[in-house]
C-alpha cells in the first residue's frame, strides 16, 4: 500500500482505542443513572477500568507479534474488542460494565503495541517520528468528533447504541486491514516465545536508559491527561454549564493537539526530536505554571474561556511531546520492537491510568486538583528527561534522531 494509506490506516487502528474512551464521555451521567451509580466519581471507573485492561494486556502482545508476526494478534484483539461492544449493549450491570470494559481495553492493546511495532519495522529515526506524528494527526480526529458523535447517537437513542456503533467501526477496520496489510516482521527478527526469550528482551527494554525515562517521563505526562478525560464531563458540565456544548470545547482542545502533531511532523526532520520535545516540555511546565497561579490567585473559578485558553495552550506542547517521545524510546530497540512497545506501553498506560485517577478523583468542585495535577507531571517529566540525557537538554545524539 501507499504511504498515505498506510498511515491512515495505523491511524484508524490506534484511534480504536480513543474512540471506546471519548465517544461514551457524554453518557457517562446517563451509564450511572442508568445503572444505579451514586456516586459520580465512581462514574470514571468505567474509564480506568478500559485504561488498566488496556495496559496489562500489552505485556502479552508484544512477545507473541515478535514470534507469529503482527496480523495474526492483531486480528485477535480486535474480534475481542468488537465482542465485549456488542456485549456492552446488553450489559444488566455496573459492575458487569467494568468488567467488560477491563476486556475491551485488553483486546484494544493489541492496536497500541502493534501498530508501533508495525511503524518501526518499516521506519527509523526521524522518518519514524515523522510518520508516528502524521499518524497522531489523523488519529487525533477521534477525539474532535467522538464526543459530538455520542451526543448525537444519545439524541436519536440511548448509550447503549453508541457501543453498537464502536463494534460497527472496529469491524469495518478490521476488514480493511485484514485486505490490505501485509505482515511486516522480518523473519530476522522473529523471536522465540520461550520464557527466556520474553525475559530477555524484557531486560533489553528496562536497561536501556534512554528507553526507560523517556518512558517515564511519558507516564507522567499522560497521567494528567487521563486525569482530565476522567473529570471532563464534571469540569465541563459540572463547573463551567456547558451541557450540550461539552462535546464542543473537548473538540477545540483536541483540534489544537491535532494541529501541533502537524506541525510537528513537518518540522521533526529538520530540527530532530529532541530539539522539538525538550522545547515543548519546557513550554509545557511554564504554560501549567501560570494556569496555576492564576487558578491559586482567585477565589473563583477563572472564566471559561481562560481555562479553555490555557489547557488548550498546555494541549497544544503535548502533542509535540507525546509523538516524539514514543520514538525516543522506541529507536535503539528496534531489534525488540514488539517486545519493546509492549513494555513500554504497558509501563505509559497502567502508570498513566493510576496517575490520572489519583487526579480525576481529587475532583472537589473545582478545576484545581486538575491544574495541580498537570504542573506536578511536567515536573516529574523533566527530572526524568535530563535523567536520560545526562542533564543536557537538546543534545542532538546522531543525524537520524
Amino acid at each position: 500500500m501507499g504511504k498515505a494509506e498506510f498511515i491512515a490506516m495505523m491511524a484508524m487502528l490506534m484511534a480504536l482505542n480513543a474512540l471506546a474512551i471519548d465517544i461514551m464521555l457524554p453518557a457517562l451521567q446517563e451509564i450511572g443513572a442508568d445503572l444505579k451509580v451514586e456516586d459520580v466519581n465512581e462514574r470514571q471507573f468505567i474509564v480506568s477500568s478500559y485504561l488498566f485492561g488496556f495496559g496489562f494486556a500489552q505485556l502479552v502482545y508484544g512477545p507473541i507479534s515478535d514470534r507469529f508476526g503482527r496480523r495474526a494478534p492483531m486480528i485477535f484483539g480486535l474480534a475481542v474488542y468488537i465482542v465485549c461492544s456488542l456485549m456492552i449493549v446488553i450489559v444488566p450491570s455496573f459492575g458487569m460494565l467494568l468488567l467488560l470494559r477491563f476486556i475491551q481495553g485488553a483486546g484494544a492493546a493489541s492496536t497500541r503495541v502493534i501498530t508501533v511495532s508495525i511503524v518501526r519495522d518499516v521506519f527509523g529515526g526521524r522518518a519514524m517520528a515523522e510518520v508516528m506524528s502524521l499518524i497522531m494527526m489523523v488519529f487525533m480526529i477521534v477525539p474532535i468528533i467522538a464526543p459530538g458523535t455520542g451526543q448525537v447517537i444519545m439524541l436519536g437513542g440511548n448509550w447503549h447504541m453508541i457501543f453498537l456503533f464502536i463494534a460497527i467501526m472496529a469491524a469495518s477496520i478490521l476488514a480493511w486491514m485484514m485486505m490490505r496489510l501485509p505482515e511486516t516482521l522480518a523473519r530476522a527478527d522473529v523471536r522465540p516465545l520461550t520464557l527466556n526469550s520474553i525475559l530477555g528482551g524484557f531486560r533489553i527494554v528496562l536497561t536501556n536508559r534512554i528507553a526507560l525515562c523517556y518512558t517515564i517521563s511519558s507516564t507522567f505526562i499522560f497521567g494528567a491527561l487521563f486525569g482530565f478525560i476522567n473529570s471532563a464531563q464534571q469540569i465541563y458540565v459540572g463547573i463551567y454549564g456547558l451541557g450540550h456544548w461539552f462535546p464542543v470545547a473537548f473538540a477545540a482542545v483536541a483540534a489544537f493537539m491535532s494541529l501541533a502533531s502537524f506541525i510537528n511532523a513537518r518540522l521533526v526532520g529538520r530540527f530532530g526530536m529532541r530539539k522539538l520535545s525538550h522545547g515543548s516540555l519546557l513550554g509545557f511546565i511554564l504554560v501549567t505554571f501560570v494556569w496555576l497561579m492564576v487558578q491559586l490567585l482567585s477565589t473563583e473559578p477563572m472564566p471559561f474561556l481562560v481555562f479553555l485558553g490555557f489547557f488548550a495552550l498546555a494541549m497544544f506542547q503535548f502533542g509535540w511531546i507525546g509523538a516524539n517521545f514514543n520514538s525516543l524510546a522506541m529507536e535503539p530497540l528496534g531489534h525488540v520492537a514488539g517486545t519493546a512497545s509492549s513494555v513500554l506501553g504497558f509501563m505509559s498506560t497502567i502508570g498513566g491510568a493510576a496517575i490520572g485517577a489519583v487526579i480525576g478523583q481529587a475532583f472537589n468542585g473545582t478545576a484545581l486538583p486538575l491544574i495541580v495535577g498537570f504542573f506536578s507531571v511536567s515536573i516529574i517529566g523533566l527530572i526524568f528527561v535530563l535523567i536520560a540525557e545526562n542533564g543536557k537538554l537538546f543534545r542532538q545524539h546522531n543525524p537520524r534522531v
